[in-house]
């Protein structure tokens, strides 16, 4: 019998490693012949297809059943309807951005693909923003994404429900009508930039620090070195330029505003922004979803980047170790709430 019981043990480790060992090498062999060249997919979701099915659903259970009966009947004949008076479709694309506006990478990909299905002055784009601002270049570069829809000649809306300043205002200002949620953060037409300088510390310590330029204004203030009433100047001077184009860009796409009033760098509440011009309409982008579903096919447009193993366990174990991390603090009394 013990002979047997080894034997059986044995016999199913063996099988353990093999089948682990079948399994990495199926891993490994479709990795292999994986096309390397795409960096992810288009994702499509029917959005007006989720809202009729919640409301449906909502009514079967709050509707008595002859109600129910000739809501169904009264639902057929306007689907009917619908489809032949119109097959006009709406695109909604997610767009948050960061500091460095890196999120532009996924927005050119769902703006190309939808610019290659879109029917110009029939369908339309739903952008939600929602941004602070961040790099010149990287929310450049996103409103002028945002421009290719325009050009195509196809309406532009853009919701904000939280916030679009600076770059992100750049952005939003570029719609054909621009709608916010009455407490979302609207403007900040302004431009700053911030540098510690470490050479009185250098100094003090005896520490020389070189840097050698080819070119007068090659570099104006450093982190290092001892910064002049020159380069200062022309670091303010740059600034300045820089907050003319940005000030130039919003005026052209809305020509209405008062400039001298709205690119003082300030940030104002939807509702006051509303009344110097800066939003076209106060609501969220619920409420303009909910009424474009009565009239069009909503699609919502995604672009998911491909994430290698590595990555994804990555991303896995920083989660763990963060919710370990969180878990630990809340055991040992260290997060309270307030």
């Amino acid at each position: 019998m013990e002979f047997l019981y080894q034997y059986g043990l044995f016999f199913a480790k063996t099988i353990t490693f093999l089948i682990a060992a079948a399994i990495l090498m199926v891993l490994f062999t479709s990795a292999a012949h994986k096309p390397k060249s795409k960096k992810g997919e288009i994702q499509l979701e029917d959005v007006s297809a989720e809202l009729d099915e919640l409301k449906a659903e909502f009514l079967a259970n709050t509707l008595k059943k002859d109600e129910l009966k000739k809501w169904k009947k009264a639902q057929k004949k306007a689907e009917k309807l619908l489809d032949k008076e119109t097959d006009k479709k709406l695109y909604v694309i997610d767009f948050k951005g960061s500091i460095d506006a890196h999120e532009v990478e996924q927005l050119r990909e769902e703006i190309t693909a939808i610019l290659t299905i879109a029917r110009p002055e029939k369908d339309q784009v739903l952008v939600r923003l929602e941004s602070g601002g961040g790099v010149v270049h990287g929310y450049g570069l996103a409103a002028s994404q945002l421009q290719r829809i325009k050009n195509a000649k196809v309406e532009l809306t853009i919701c904000v429900d939280k916030v679009a300043a600076s770059g992100g205002y750049m952005m939003a200002c570029v719609a054909d009508k621009l709608v916010a949620a009455p407490f979302s953060i609207i403007g900040s037409i302004g431009v700053i930039a911030q540098i510690p300088n470490f050479h009185k510390i250098l100094k003090k310590n005896d520490v020389d620090f070189e840097q050698i330029t080819a070119g007068e204004f090659k570099r104006t203030l450093t982190l290092f070195g001892e910064n002049t009433d020159q380069a200062r100047d022309k670091f303010r001077d740059e600034i300045q330029q820089t907050h003319e184009l940005f000030k130039t860009f919003v005026s052209n796409e809305r020509p209405n505003l008062n400039m001298s009033e709205v690119a003082t760098g300030e940030h104002w509440f939807a509702t006051q922004a509303f009344d110097k011009g800066l939003v076209d309409k106060i609501a969220t982008s619920d409420d303009i979803l909910l009424e474009a579903n009565k009239e069009r096919q909503i699609f919502k447009v995604q672009f998911t980047m491909k994430k290698s193993m590595t990555e994804k366990l990555g991303i896995g174990l920083s989660l763990s170790l963060e919710k370990a991390v969180i878990k630990f603090m809340s055991a040992m009394n260290v997060i309270k709430p307030h």
